[in-house]
This record gives C-alpha cells, sequence and structure tokens, in this order.
C-alpha cells in the first residue's frame, strides 16, 4: 500500500472532537487539496496526517507504515510540513531559517555537507528570494516570509509536502507562482497535500479533491468527478453555478449572492420605489 492512509482516526483539541471515525486514503504521486468551510477540520486533518497532532483513536499510515511508530527523523526525511501562521525564531535570517530545512538529514558525523548547501540555495532560488537571503526572516513582509517557510519545506527534500494554506499573505501573482511550483513539483515526483481556501484554485491545481463538512468527508475524487452545484451548497452553504474554466478547463464555481439571485429572477428590491430619482 502507498500514500497516506488515515483509518478510523478521530482528533480533539482537549475535549472538543474535531474529527471523528474518519477513513481515508490520499493517493502516492498526485496533488490533494482539502477544502471546505472554516472550522471543517481541514487543519486538524493536516495536522494528524503529519503527527503534529496525536490521533484520540485509530491510525495514519505513511507507505503502509504507522507514523506514530517512526523516528522523528526518519518521518521528517520522508514528510515535510508546512503549518499554518508558523512562528520564526527571532533573529534568524532567511538563508539560515532555510537552512534548517537540512536539519533531518544531519547526522553527528555529518553537520552539514555540499548537498545541504546546494539544496537550500536552490530552495531559495525557486522561492525568488536569493537576494533576501541575508536579511531576517521577521523584517520580511509577510508574503515574503510565507515564501521564506516555503523555501524552508523545499529545502527539506522529502517525498511528500503537506501545507496548510501555502499562499496565505500572498497577492494573486505569487499565490499563482507558489501553486506552480507546487505543481511542478508534483510532476517531479512529489505528492502535494495541501489545504486551500480558494475552490477554483484547488479544482485548477489538484488532481484529488477532498470537501469536508464538520469534521467528516462530504466527497472525494476528481473535480470534475465530484464538484457540482449541490455539493458546494451542501459543504459551503451557497448557491452557486458551475462552468468549465476558460482557461484551464477545471470546474469554476460562480457563487451566487443575494444581489445577484434578485438580478438573476428579476426581483425588485422593496425599496426601490421608495427612491426618488431626479429628473
Amino acid at each position: 500500500m502507498t500514500g497516506l492512509e488515515v483509518h478510523h482516526v478521530t482528533l480533539a483539541y482537549e475535549q472538543a472532537t474535531i474529527i471523528e471515525n474518519l477513513s481515508l486514503r490520499l493517493p502516492r504521486g498526485q496533488m490533494t487539496a482539502l477544502v471546505g468551510p472554516n472550522g471543517c477540520g481541514k487543519s486538524t486533518l493536516l495536522r494528524g496526517l503529519s503527527r503534529l497532532l496525536k490521533p484520540r483513536g485509530g491510525s495514519v499510515l505513511l507507505d503502509g507504515h504507522d507514523i506514530s511508530s517512526m523516528p522523528t527523523k526518519v518521518l521528517a526525511r520522508q514528510l515535510g510540513i508546512l503549518p499554518q501562521s508558523p512562528v520564526t525564531p527571532e533573529g534568524l535570517t532567511v538563508y539560515e531559517l532555510v537552512a534548517q530545512g537540512r536539519y533531518p538529514h544531519q547526522t553527528f558525523l555529518q553537520q552539514w555537507s555540499r548537498e545541504d548547501e546546494r539544496l537550500a540555495i536552490e530552495a531559495l532560488r525557486i522561492t525568488g528570494l536569493t537576494d533576501l537571503s541575508d536579511r531576517p526572516v521577521d523584517t520580511l513582509s509577510g508574503g515574503q516570509r510565507q515564501r521564506a517557510w516555503i523555501a524552508m519545506t523545499l529545502a527539506q527534500d522529502t517525498d511528500y509536502l503537506l501545507l496548510d494554506e501555502p499562499t496565505t499573505f500572498l497577492d494573486l501573482a505569487f499565490q499563482i507562482e507558489v501553486l506552480d511550483l507546487l505543481h511542478d513539483l508534483n510532476r517531479q515526483g512529489k505528492t502535494i497535500i495541501m489545504v486551500l481556501h480558494d475552490l477554483n484554485q484547488a479544482c485548477r491545481y489538484a488532481d484529488h479533491l477532498v470537501a469536508l463538512r464538520s469534521g467528516q468527508i462530504e466527497a472525494e475524487g476528481n473535480p470534475a468527478d465530484i464538484l457540482t452545484e449541490d455539493l458546494v451548497e451542501r459543504v459551503f452553504g451557497i448557491a452557486c453555478r458551475i462552468i468549465p474554466d476558460p482557461v484551464a478547463g477545471t470546474p469554476l464555481v460562480v457563487p451566487i449572492g443575494r444581489m445577484n439571485r434578485m438580478a438573476m429572477t428579476n426581483t425588485p428590491i422593496e425599496w426601490i420605489d421608495e427612491v426618488q430619482i431626479p429628473a
């Protein structure tokens, strides 16, 4: 068996159970996007997949091995995690942060190698941070800081990348740049599992979509196969129309707000007759 597998997992914070008795298989070699409304359990599930949150019950398997019994460094060589809003140690430069990604590959006898140096520099180049490598991370903008953390995850050079909202704080151009980068890494063999808020970006980039609602899986599969207007309304509580994306051909969700519904049905706004329009 390959990939990340979740077997009857329950995840909780103190007395609050977020996910209960959930089973899921995340295919190896694909890009998977976890989507759903705030509080549905997306980030909690990602934390469980990466061993940042210990299950109250059930198990998480990585290529057939229970991650709870894997040595930390062994797991870190296979699985890289970018959590939501990571905290940077004070005074650390961008290069020093990125270099931290090489820690799982170092031993007592081999503290730093040319390969470590090469991968750290390559991660800086890929994320466009070469010119900022000597800057303290805490002096960067939110978007630059996010790219620095992504660079650290890339330097880790794992087969699996788990990212919790990797486009947070990024403007639209950098959002697309980061997603294009993740797509390229996936096509080079890395398995990508990410939490995304933007449903259309998830449909465009993901091979596999997992829609969560109230800690349970509402639907999963290829976006073109599972995404329907009914599913969007059940999961997100909003009406929509789904049309082909004119660029990618993937499903494109067009939300229908209150004003849109009135325009579609030609229903007049009640107070419009009271407005005096000058001649």
